[in-house]
């Protein structure tokens, strides 16, 4: 059980040194091949939605403009994941290796959310990141079109990753297809954690609990179960992020989205109040 593919998406932004210390972590502890992945901004798309008319010698200036910035964050970015990788240890590797850990690095310009979602899907894990100053807005385009459109679980690293990372894991079970997804992607977590504590909220959610525990059994998981009683104005997913810190956990695995990510926004859902405010590494699948 073990992840052989990891996909880390960088950005160039405040999330990017979360991202790559926790693929770099895993790579190394799967010994798992890990590409850094960077989009590049089309200034020939982004004129056609910003530029309001802009056209002639303007427009060609506005593009070139956009055009070095986009070379100068890419070289960065680059930069960046070279610096940590060779940090772990990791060194690069052009074709599919032997179990080593390696790593490689792919550029493409375009839109984040597309050219994320479609790269991911030929990775075992995606790791995304969330920048500080989208923290606490509820959702950012290229992580829910990642989890809607890839197939593949999806790794949010916080911007400080923590010292121990999926020693005890907490999973947020609610008998959807999602959390079904969610359980089999983190196996390889589960698997090897120190303590798998499984949390419900309601005794709806709860009704297949012996069924969850005996799969971890076979998997030779000895997993735990904790009933969140629903508590009157506090949202469901700020209470199942309490019950899994006071759990001592540093991994939340859950399914993501069991409605459309637009109604979660505007009538709330539990996917949103996690991504919005964890602290957490969260791992979800759709």
């Amino acid at each position: 059980m073990s992840y052989r593919t990891i996909f880390a998406a960088v950005s160039g932004g405040t999330a990017t040194g979360g991202v790559l210390e926790l693929a770099c972590r895993l790579a190394r502890r799967f010994e798992a091949h890990l590409e850094g992945f960077h989009v590049k901004v089309d200034p020939g798309e982004m004129l056609i939605m910003v530029a309001n008319g802009l056209s002639g010698p303007l427009a060609r200036r506005w593009i070139d403009e956009v055009r070095d910035e986009a070379g100068v964050t890419a070289a960065k970015t680059k930069a960046e994941f070279e610096a940590a990788t060779a940090r772990h240890g990791i060194p690069a590797a052009a074709s599919p290796p032997k179990v080593v850990a390696s790593a490689g690095w792919r550029e493409e310009e375009g839109f984040p959310s597309v050219l994320v979602a479609r790269r991911a899907r030929f990775f075992d894990l995606a790791v995304l990141g969330r920048s500080g100053r989208v923290l606490d807005q509820p959702h950012t385009d290229t992580i829910d079109e990642t989890l809607l459109r890839s197939g593949r679980p999806v790794l949010l690293a916080p911007a400080q990753p923590p010292e121990t990372f999926g020693d005890a894991v907490a999973l947020g079970w609610n008998g959807s297809p999602g959390s079904v997804r969610a359980m089999a992607g983190a196996l390889p977590f589960i698997a090897s954690a120190r303590s798998v504590s499984i949390l419900t909220i309601g005794e709806e959610e709860g009704r297949e609990l012996s069924s969850v525990v005996d799969y971890l059994a076979w998997q030779g998981v000895a997993a735990t179960h904790r009933y969140l009683r629903p508590v009157s104005g506090v949202a469901a997913g700020q209470q199942l992020l309490a019950a899994a810190q006071d759990s001592g956990a540093d991994l939340v695995v859950m399914g993501a989205y069991g409605q459309a990510p637009w109604r979660e926004s505007l009538f709330g859902g539990v996917t949103v109040e996690v991504v919005s405010s964890s602290r957490l590494p969260v791992l979800l699948s759709h």
